[in-house]
């Protein structure tokens, strides 16, 4: 891939519009190339600055309902068939079916508009995978590079208000390479990183008090296989691109872990 073509596509990778194919390529240019890389960090920097102080206003629920219901009845008006055959003939019959025409067009646009606004959800997993991303730069992966749990965690102290659990699952084939601090949704939060053979596991930790505990749920964004799971106040994302199972194995191994040391 050229230089020119993968300026040309970095953000449409960055938005998640690019097919896997073309991720992967787009990944490996990255990973020769020192400067595309660069170009693609100041565009996440970008974003991340824009995600974080940049202006949002999403339409209330309320809207969209009206914007529906809008729809339906303009599209039931235009299936009705006139009962005078002379009415149609009416130039002013024709000016009347032209507005609504673009009355309807108009609505679907707005609709279309509102619905193509990603939910706090997907913007979530898009900063998850940005963040994967720039950690795959160089000198990006830790800022405590240890396998050492016991080194890892009090790093942690005194720039989190929480503590986060860190497990060290060498022994399982998933040893830890270190952490960082990352900022996800306006907030500072744990970045873990893991190893299985030649591929990284990032695994954010953040405490949410107001999350119900809620089971593994697995996505995929930008061929990255993403994991989220709530567990006894603590928010938890695991992206990588290694293969679901082990990924999974990874999850349970880790959730069986954090259980036996909140055992006092």
């Amino acid at each position: 891939m050229q230089c020119t073509v993968s300026h040309s596509k970095m953000s449409a990778f960055a938005d998640g519009e690019l097919d896997a194919l073309a991720s992967q390529e787009l990944r490996q240019h990255l990973a020769h190339c020192p400067d595309c890389a660069k170009a693609f960090e100041q565009l996440l920097d970008l974003r991340a600055a824009v995600s974080q102080h940049g202006l949002r206003h999403i339409a209330p629920a309320a809207l969209l309902q009206r914007l529906r219901q809008a729809l339906q009845e303009e599209g039931k008006a235009a299936k009705e068939v006139p009962r005078r055959r002379k009415w149609a003939q009416l130039p002013w019959a024709w000016i009347n079916l032209g507005v609504a025409g673009v009355s309807t067009a108009a609505f679907a646009v707005t609709l279309a508009l509102y619905l193509s606004v990603p939910s706090d959800g997907e913007r979530l997993d898009q900063e998850i995978v940005a963040s994967h991303f720039r950690s795959l730069l160089p000198d990006r992966l830790a800022d405590v590079a240890s396998s050492d749990q016991h080194t890892v965690k009090p790093w942690f102290s005194g720039k989190l208000d929480f503590s986060p659990p860190v497990v060290d699952l060498a022994q399982a084939g998933f040893p830890l390479v270190g952490g960082r601090l990352d900022y996800i949704r306006q907030r500072p939060v744990a970045a873990l990183a893991y190893r299985r053979h030649q591929h990284v596991l990032n695994l954010y930790v953040w405490p949410d008090q107001a999350q119900r505990d809620a089971p593994p749920r697995l996505t995929v964004k930008q061929g990255y296989h993403l994991i989220r799971w709530s567990r006894s106040g603590m928010e938890y994302r695991l992206i990588s691109d290694l293969n679901v199972p082990e990924l999974m194995d990874f999850e349970r191994r880790l959730a069986t872990q954090v259980d036996k040391d909140a055992v006092p």
